[in-house]
């Protein structure tokens, strides 16, 4: 899967143009907050008549394409998988394995954000004021989350009533219960009466890509608007806790690949941690410059049959499989960025609210569509479910490269796992048919 914000094609690379914004953008936020003050009349203009005009353009047109990417992606997804009673022992195992290690992984990034705080580094008077000037719409969301409470209600209200007013409302969850639905509803019809649905879902999912790619040739001036506003008004405070949330997330990726999965080689799987880095680096080094898994899938298979010993009919319906479905990497990122942001905009979530919170990290992560920029409109959609501004998304997305980067490691590095994990328990494979290093692939 792409998690790269990607090229406008020649020239400058799209996400250097992004930073780029950033750094433009907060510089001369921080300048008028500086030399003017925030609530001077030249800035309020400024933001009122040329910068919050282009932010808010680039976030409509985020938030116009969540509903139509989440349906058409996860039941697209489901469909994929063919008749849901032959996926068989091997899809079943892959697809539980791809499950637990992305909640488990999600659920690492949460702890890891709860306990560090990065957010929080901010004075209360810059939170309350932060709400106050952006999140006026979010306050009653805010109220719902807190009174309606996590119980069995919030389950029971996942399956919506009436699937088009959970897309007007913005009802992820019910959204993508209905495109789960939908997708199973499909591996079980004939394949000649399912394939013009599924020829409608992909022609949907083509124009909705197109639109991201649309909005993401937008996010340079969005980027640039988008923090200029804040940081006119608020100056420093919403820059100093940027370096720690980009630590955390590191951090966070780092720790899940070289402790949580070396555990689950060892303990698990049966092969030894450095053993099955050294022979997957080739892998790591294509996932690391590309920022995408299924770019890096030749790679990933060539690795895991002549470097791991997988046997190729396992490996071969496993890593295609998992490209798409395993994203350790991206539900740590997508998790702990919703509660920095939480952090950031002084909203206080409940632990049904991290609950949900992880939930949607793994389903979207698993869902995002496989093309530049494709998770940044279902993490939008997550801010707005738990109250958070979509706004801040301006914080974090000119640092996003050197994150992609990274979690696409993570992303592929569990992907092989898989494939290994699998042909083990099917009796196929263990660390005595890897080759010695001297006979691997390069």
């Amino acid at each position: 899967m792409s998690e790269s914000i990607g090229n406008t094609g020649t020239g400058m690379k799209l996400h250097t143009k992004i930073l780029l914004a950033l750094v433009v953008g907060a510089t001369a936020g921080i300048a008028a907050n500086l030399t003017l003050g925030g609530d001077d009349g030249r800035v309020e203009w400024v933001n009122t008549y040329l910068a919050g005009p282009v932010g808010q353009v680039f976030l409509r047109l985020l938030f116009m394409i969540v509903m139509p990417l989440v349906f058409s992606s996860i039941a697209l997804g489901v469909a994929g998988l063919g008749d849901l009673k032959k996926v068989g022992k091997v899809g079943g195992k892959a697809i539980s394995y791809f499950f637990v290690t992305t909640a488990f992984a999600a659920t690492f990034g949460l702890v890891m954000v709860n306990i560090i705080k990065p957010g929080e580094s901010i004075p209360e008077e810059v939170r309350t004021e932060l709400m106050a000037t952006y999140a006026e719409d979010a306050a009653g969301k805010i109220e719902a989350q807190q009174t309606g409470g996590f119980g069995i209600n919030t389950f029971v209200n996942i399956v919506t009533r009436n699937p088009v007013k959970s897309a007007a409302d913005g009802d992820m969850l019910g959204i993508i219960f209905f495109g789960l639905m939908f997708g199973a509803a499909l591996t079980q019809l004939k394949p000649e009466v399912a394939k013009p649905m599924l020829d409608v879902l992909q022609a949907i999912n083509d124009v909705v890509i197109v639109i991201v790619g649309m909005a993401m040739k937008l996010a340079p001036y969005g980027v640039a608007g988008l923090i200029f506003g804040v940081t006119s008004r608020f100056g420093f405070a919403l820059l100093k806790p940027l370096a720690g949330y980009v630590t955390v997330v590191m951090a966070a990726l780092l720790l899940h690949m070289f402790v949580n999965l070396s555990l689950i080689l060892k303990f698990v799987i049966g092969i030894n941690p450095i053993t099955y880095f050294s022979r997957i680096k080739g892998a790591l080094v294509t996932a690391f410059s590309t920022s995408s898994s299924s770019a890096t899938l030749p790679a990933a298979l060539r690795a895991s049959q002549e470097n791991l010993g997988v046997p190729p009919k396992i490996a071969g319906f496993v890593l295609p499989l998992g490209s798409t479905m395993c994203m350790n990497g991206t539900s740590i990122f997508e998790g702990i960025t919703v509660i920095f942001l939480c952090q950031v905009f002084g909203v206080d979530l409940s632990i049904g609210g991290m609950a949900i919170v992880m939930i949607m990290s793994v389903i979207t992560a698993i869902g995002a569509a496989g093309v530049p920029g494709g998770s940044i409109p279902l993490l939008v959609g997550i801010l707005a479910m738990m109250g958070v501004p979509g706004e801040g998304i301006a914080i974090v997305l000119g640092v996003d490269r050197i994150l992609d980067m990274t979690r696409t490691v993570v992303n592929v590095s569990s992907d092989i796992s898989a494939s290994v994990f699998v042909a083990k328990s099917e009796g196929l494979w263990d660390e005595s048919m890897v080759p010695p290093a001297g006979q691997t692939a390069a």
